[in-house]
């Protein structure tokens, strides 16, 4: 965009100079049309980009909203399950696709305590694994599961 409206510049530049110079009308329309178009294209950019701006912020503003529901969710269902601060801790490190060691790392904690606790987190939300859990957050935040618009047979 920048290289664009250097370009502009340049050819207004040099269509006024040659209007001075009292140059033929063919290369001044040449060069007027050039200018014309450069600038058009710099507008349509800045518009592009001012929608794309928007788009993100948009985007960003609606990943908030769902990182803010997914928490709410979990600290809801942990409530719920009457998870002790460290199962759900390490609920969230699952949840965040954190493996065994990781979980364990980031807690100060031995591997075993994290599997322990794990396996309390799954035997508190019904469920049997790491997937299990995850969907029962998905499933939440999803919401009524989508109805089928036609037979798959026919």
């Amino acid at each position: 965009m920048a290289l664009q409206a250097l370009a502009v510049t340049f050819f207004v530049v040099d269509v006024a100079a040659d209007i001075a110079a009292r140059v033929g009308p063919a290369h001044v329309t040449f060069e007027a049309m050039a200018v014309l178009a450069l600038l058009a294209g710099v507008v349509v950019g800045l518009l592009q980009l001012r929608a794309l701006l928007a788009s993100g912020r948009r985007k960003s503003e609606a990943l908030a909203v769902a990182a803010g529901a997914l928490s709410e969710v979990i600290e809801s269902r942990a409530r719920e399950w009457g998870l002790t601060p460290a199962e759900r801790d390490v609920a969230v490190f699952a949840l965040k696709g954190c493996d065994i060691d990781d979980i364990a790392r980031l807690r100060n904690a031995a591997p075993g305590t994290v599997r322990a606790q794990l396996t309390r987190v799954y035997q508190k939300a019904g469920v049997g694994s790491r997937a299990a859990l995850a969907s029962l957050f998905l499933d939440e935040l999803i919401g009524a599961p989508l109805a089928r618009t036609s037979d798959p047979k026919g």
